[in-house]
């Protein structure tokens, strides 16, 4: 299987995982691979220039999730976000590769860093090491390995 389309599931509600995830699709794309980032679908609605609806934002979700050939997941913070987590489930479902992302220091969940559900959909979790943590370029290289390993 040949991966180049990707859908990166993550938190954007703030400030820092808007820029974040912007980044690393950014990194991801100038690394050959076609991302769908759910937060750039959204700014019509968000800028007001749509209407709010949450029904097609679930649907544009689904359906893209549908369309790639794996997703990158992050999945930090004591619980990971509820959104990513219903991805990543509908990803396994599927059958897609589902590639767990953890920058968090902190551990948590029934494995010591993530919820059992969660650990069993990823085929692989990426730990960002704490030597690291500041380095997104470190971070983007072991992501793009191991997509590469699942070619």
């Amino acid at each position: 299987m040949i991966i180049k389309r990707l859908y990166f599931a993550g938190p954007l509600f703030t400030q820092a995982e808007w820029i974040w995830n912007a980044t690393v699709a950014e990194q991801l794309r100038a690394s050959g691979f076609d991302v769908i980032l759910p937060q750039e679908g959204s700014v019509p609605m968000l800028d007001g220039a749509a209407p709010f609806d949450p029904q097609v934002l679930f649907e544009t979700n689904r359906d893209s999730i549908r369309s790639v050939d794996a997703v990158v997941a992050v999945l930090d913070q004591s619980d990971a976000d509820s959104g990513t987590c219903w991805e990543c489930g509908y990803a396994y479902g599927l059958g897609k590769p589902v590639i767990g992302v953890r920058t968090d220091i902190r551990s948590s969940g029934d494995d010591g860093a993530l919820n059992l559900m969660l650990s069993r959909s990823c085929r692989t979790t990426i730990s960002l090491p704490l030597a690291e943590r500041s380095n997104i370029i470190w971070l983007v290289q072991a992501i793009v390995k191991t997509l590469n390993t699942l070619q």
